[in-house]
């Protein structure tokens, strides 16, 4: 898929419910925007903050002449997301990379079932709509507190595929509650199961479908923020390429420490969840706690998130 660095001017907004901001986003002059798939996000500068952030687009992998994001403006956040809902008004620029995809749709696939969680819904948007466009089998689950602060209500209500998306509230009463035992699929082959929301759904439905028998390829996941614990025990970081080997302490991340020794790393989330740190380990033990690598990748203990994750042993050699 085409990335691309991009200026993006704000062409729309919609302050929908629950404190989520629809934005639309057009070229900031000459130019087209890059084609997406299903389940991408965009990387947006913030420069008040001084921080790049991921969003998910929510708008039709077919449309080409906007850029669609929900931003929900969240009170725990680091300043990102108040940063983007205070200056995301019509006609606001922004530096922009992208489209990047790491939770993609298996288009093939026999039956898909999508769980968005609150502002979760937003991937889960662009995948009902491509799913829809192709006549696939799927369903999309829509989680949130209550009706009234359900974004995008009006929009899925009266889509294509309005049949196929079931609201699930939890103010409204247990019998129409998310409930895994019945909104699972049955396990199969050619079926897939997408999650995205807060961690403790994530991690709730997670578990629930790994119990049920569904195959750890068959589900995909992609978290949007995570509680990480960042400190623990000093170790050393060999340096393969520079010739480097740096001390990384108990309070400081590798990210962190390479940037003291003048090596600079990429980093953009600094939470484990977009992988834009991603980095080769050539020797040593990895203490993974990242929401990014799947289970199956991080057995291989060959690659890891430096934005957060450490070191089991007392040293790792990376090729950097």
């Amino acid at each position: 898929m085409t990335e691309t660095a991009q200026k993006l001017r704000v062409s729309a907004r919609i302050d929908d419910r629950g404190e989520i901001a629809r934005i639309r986003f057009v070229p900031d002059g000459p130019g087209s925007l890059a084609p997406f798939e299903a389940g991408a996000h965009l990387d947006i500068y913030l420069p008040g903050p001084g921080l790049w952030r991921q969003y998910s687009l929510c708008s039709d992998p077919a449309e080409s002449g906007f850029y669609e994001i929900g931003v929900l403006k969240d009170p725990a956040s680091r300043g990102g997301s108040a940063a983007l809902h205070n200056s995301a008004q019509v006609g606001a620029v922004f530096a922009t990379e992208g489209p990047r995809n790491h939770f993609r749709l298996e288009e093939s696939a026999d039956r898909t079932v999508l769980f968005g969680g609150g502002i979760g819904v937003t991937p889960m948007i662009a995948m009902a709509r491509r799913l829809h466009a192709l006549g696939r089998d799927f369903t999309l689950h829509y989680c949130t507190r209550s009706e009234g602060v359900t974004a995008f209500l009006d929009a899925l209500e009266g889509c294509g595929f309005a049949d196929r998306v079931v609201f699930h509230f939890d103010d409204a009463g247990a019998a129409q509650r998310l409930d895994p035992a019945r909104d699972l699929p049955a396990p199969a082959p050619g079926t897939h199961v997408y999650i995205c929301g807060p961690q403790g759904y994530m991690d709730w439905l997670i578990a629930a479908a790994q119990e049920a028998g569904h195959a750890s390829a068959n589900i995909h996941r992609e978290y949007f923020s995570a509680d990480v614990e960042l400190g623990g025990d000093g170790f050393e970081v060999e340096c393969a390429q520079s010739g480097l080997t740096i001390s990384v302490g108990p309070d400081d991340t590798i990210v962190k420490a390479l940037a003291k020794a003048g090596i600079a790393v990429e980093v953009k989330c600094e939470e484990g969840v977009c992988g834009t740190c991603l980095t080769d380990v050539l020797e040593g033990e990895i203490d993974h706690r990242d929401q990014f690598l799947t289970e199956e990748e991080r057995e291989d203990g060959d690659i890891m998130c430096v934005c957060c994750s450490r070191a089991k042993g007392p040293k790792l050699v990376l090729d950097i």
